[in-house]
């Protein structure tokens, strides 16, 4: 893979929490690198520290230390207005449990999350691309759990972010439903050039990915390359 432009470099950073007398160490010291249209895989078990670095990547939790640059802007640093801007411009959120606002319909969440981008990807198209041009008109009870999380996926792009984080979206789905999610956050990724990053317990995910980070205690264990990724209809578990 031919890697284009750093578009976030995260340096040793650092995450506790202090729990009564505990002091828990969610991350220890992590640096990593992310890059335009790169397909990202974060592969560990649960409390290796996965969702913490989702979170800080996202600006919806800070790190105790170390730095978070995202085309060289510290949002580690970043004021509450600026973080704000960040997180509704930057970045979409794709989580296991669907999240739809349940009184609007799939077209109405769609459109709430453009509403708040400078550069809005069409809600026509993305409803054509998740295949839910017909139900459009249909509130989150009357779809099916992969059809909410894939109107979850559209919502996360409609507001065309350059870096897509999803947390274990394929944990609550079968099988079958779980390749067609993750074939949607592919084309997602070649169509509109858009860095994923997808974390995961199941490393059978992993084979799709440009780069796979393995994490264990709060730290990156190993970064595997992908010089043939798999598609997603290759993967099986």
């Amino acid at each position: 893979m031919i890697l284009l432009e750093k578009i976030m470099e995260i340096s040793n950073v650092t995450k506790e929490y202090i729990m009564g007398e505990i002091t828990v160490h969610a991350l220890r010291g992590v640096s990593l690198e992310l890059y335009d249209g790169e397909f990202v895989v974060v592969l560990g078990p649960s409390g290796s520290g996965k969702s913490t670095l989702l979170n800080i990547i996202g600006g919806i939790d800070s790190p105790t230390s170390g730095t978070v640059l995202f085309h060289g802007s510290d949002i580690a640093k970043a004021s509450d207005k600026e973080l704000t801007h960040y997180r509704r411009s930057a970045v979409g959120f794709v989580f296991q449990f669907y999240n739809l606002i349940p009184n609007l319909t799939a077209r109405e969440n769609i459109v709430l999350a453009t509403e708040l981008s400078e550069d809005p990807i069409s809600y026509e198209s993305l409803l054509e691309n998740i295949g839910l041009a017909e139900r459009g008109d249909h509130f989150p009870a009357q779809l099916s759990g992969g059809e909410q999380q894939r109107v979850a996926i559209a919502r996360a792009v409609g507001k065309n972010p350059a870096i897509l984080l999803c947390d274990e979206p394929t944990g609550a789905l079968d099988f079958k439903t779980g390749i067609q999610v993750l074939q949607i956050l592919k084309d997602f990724n070649t169509q509109y050039k858009k860095t994923v990053v997808i974390i995961t317990h199941n490393a059978s995910i992993g084979g799709m990915g440009d780069r796979v980070i393995h994490f264990r205690d709060g730290l990156i264990d190993r970064i595997d390359t992908n010089d043939s990724p798999v598609s997603p209809s290759e993967v099986s578990w």
